[in-house]
């Protein structure tokens, strides 16, 4: 079953446009996955609980995990009940690498032809908010993935690294650009270039990380987090988050001016409308998404 992509939002939203259509939503009941374990969570149901789901292998990340997540996280985006998704693995482990046993016989040719990994960035081109929940482990291919989610909280025990240059190769999947766009070049080298991992202490410290908790406390803090996101307009946090993201590939007057201008086309949004007037009478806003 193939459903239409949300395209991605512009600067210039027209009135009344619709960030997706529940015509070409998935329900996420009725769909199975091999590797993970799907449900929506909260007061009202509106946010979307993925857990990697390959325990006797840590959630080592293979290509069948990530095409389903990659799927999932598509399907997600086009559900209008679901305004803020959630990654989570297990207490042991949020995903202990890429799969090794997958990746060991191929070839540059082989990699080159199937573009391999290039799939991965599905879960960064996410339209809605995507929060990891890491508790365990999370190394080489599970760091990358929890850093292609905008907002990373951490359980206390979790342990972070890269260790790929152990294996003879480098990271892949986004490790030696958004570690180091996170937590700085001198950091970023000392990581990738020895292998060493840290801690969730460390990563907060070093801006990784948003928060750091408990462990029986972590997913219940970010399904949390995740109902407020939900709680507002998708359109306004979806061109929230573009704008921010821009932040990293502009320069700073660059940015500015994109900024202004996503600030200029919520002018366009009844939501806008309703979260001002709503302001004014003192009461909670009733966002309809427009």
């Amino acid at each position: 079953m193939s459903f239409t992509r949300v395209a991605s939002l512009r600067f210039l939203l027209p009135r009344g446009v619709q960030v997706s259509s529940p015509s070409t939503a998935r329900l996420l009941s009725t769909t199975s996955y091999e590797t993970l374990l799907v449900e929506t969570v909260g007061e009202k149901k509106n946010v979307g609980l993925i857990r990697l789901n390959r325990p006797k292998a840590l959630n080592a990340l293979n290509s069948t995990l990530m095409g389903e997540l990659g799927d999932c996280i598509d399907d997600m985006n086009e559900d209008t009940a679901i305004g803020c998704i959630v990654i989570t693995g297990s207490d042991k482990s949020f995903a202990a690498g890429a799969d090794i046993k997958e990746m060991a016989a191929k070839t540059f040719q082989d990699c080159y032809k199937s573009r391999f990994l290039e799939n991965w960035s599905r879960v960064s081109k996410s339209q809605k908010p995507v929060i990891a929940a890491v508790n365990g482990y999370a190394l080489g291919g599970g760091s990358e993935l929890a850093m292609m989610c905008d907002i990373i909280y951490a359980g206390e025990k979790a342990v972070f690294g890269q260790p790929e240059i152990l294996l003879g190769t480098l990271p892949g999947a986004g490790g030696t650009q958004r570690l180091t766009l996170a937590i700085g070049k001198s950091r970023a080298m000392e990581i990738c270039l020895s292998g060493k991992q840290y801690t969730a202490q460390e990563a907060d410290k070093w801006g990784l990380v948003s928060r750091v908790f408990p462990v029986d406390q972590l997913l219940p803090e970010s399904i949390k987090l995740a109902e407020k996101i939900a709680s507002m307009s998708q359109i306004s946090v979806a061109i929230c988050k573009e704008s921010v993201n821009r932040s990293f590939e502009m320069s700073l007057q660059e940015g500015l001016a994109a900024e202004k201008r996503a600030f200029h086309s919520t002018f366009a949004l009844e939501d806008r409308k309703e979260g001002m007037k709503a302001f004014v009478e003192k009461r909670p806003a009733d966002f309809k998404n427009n």
